[in-house]
């Protein structure tokens, strides 16, 4: 039995680098993190001309979550999929009353932010206030963090990236959280800031960026985003890690895990963001 998280995703990287196929026959949970990290990886098979297949999961469960967030209707793109179409009794239904905030959403430009901001919109009242208690200002706040974390993407990677965002129930807790994963296969931290900073490594171009708002535009009032952003997760007491490269900076509250600072890690490039906020 297998989960496909944030916290699993250096070993499931692992695994899906050295095997001929992706095997999720065995997995019981796959959050949006698992399922961004999983489309990426196919994206960065594509560019060398590899298809894997892809065995999709025996729980009826994990595939109706798979098909609410859209995505079979990526995963096509880059996978064989095994079997071709999964057999779901019962799909899950698209309304205000779902716990999905936004299903797995491509990023390219800018209108596809302002198509993601004005979805999320939508439906942020619904899940944000019923489920995490947040008033209209801390709805606020987390649109204005969507935004900022996909613009970084469009001004940072070079490429195509994706976005998903979901509202689970942590029984450990009893308590609801909000789960946002923003990835992507670019440049990475280190390269965009290396044209005008003395960069040595992964970990520290990430804290650049995210403690010191570090940008690799000259331009007056560059750089704030991802400092805006830990800003308003630190306020509403969630987590949030940054991976590039081989490193990883989290910002961890007391209720969460993990480790703060990782390097050494198996490289993966790009950028890949996880943000995880708590109910009230």
């Amino acid at each position: 039995m297998i989960q496909i998280t944030e916290e699993t995703f250096e070993q499931v990287l692992n695994i899906f680098i050295e095997s001929s196929a992706i095997d999720l026959r065995n997995a019981t949970f796959i959050d949006p993190y698992g399922m961004l990290g999983i489309l990426e990886f196919g994206e960065l098979l594509k560019f060398d001309g590899i298809k894997k297949t892809l065995f999709l999961p025996h729980s009826e469960e994990v595939l109706k979550y798979l098909e609410r967030m859209d995505f079979f209707r990526f995963a096509e793109r880059y996978f064989t999929l095994e079997p071709p179409e999964p057999s779901i009794s019962e799909k899950y239904l698209r309304s205000s009353y779902s716990d999905v905030l936004l299903e797995i959403t491509p990023i390219k430009d800018s209108d596809d932010i302002h198509f993601i901001v004005g979805k999320v919109k939508s439906r942020a009242e619904t899940i944000l206030a019923r489920h995490l208690h947040y008033d209209e200002k801390a709805i606020h706040g987390f649109i204005v963090s969507l935004s900022e974390v996909c613009q970084n993407i469009i001004e940072h990677s070079e490429k195509t990236g994706y976005v998903g965002i979901q509202k689970y129930h942590f029984q450990k807790f009893n308590k609801n959280v909000v789960k946002l994963a923003v990835m992507d296969i670019g440049i990475g931290f280190r390269r965009s800031l290396s044209g005008r900073f003395n960069i040595r490594n992964d970990i520290d171009a990430i804290e650049m960026a995210l403690l010191y708002g570090a940008s690799r535009y000259t331009d007056v009032g560059r750089g704030h985003g991802l400092p805006g952003v830990r800003r308003f997760v630190n306020k509403w007491n969630g987590k949030l890690s940054i991976r590039s490269g081989i490193a990883k900076l989290s910002i961890i509250p007391k209720w969460a895990w993990g480790k703060e600072r990782e390097s050494h890690l198996r490289y993966f490039p790009g950028a890949q963001i996880n943000i995880l906020l708590p109910e009230v």
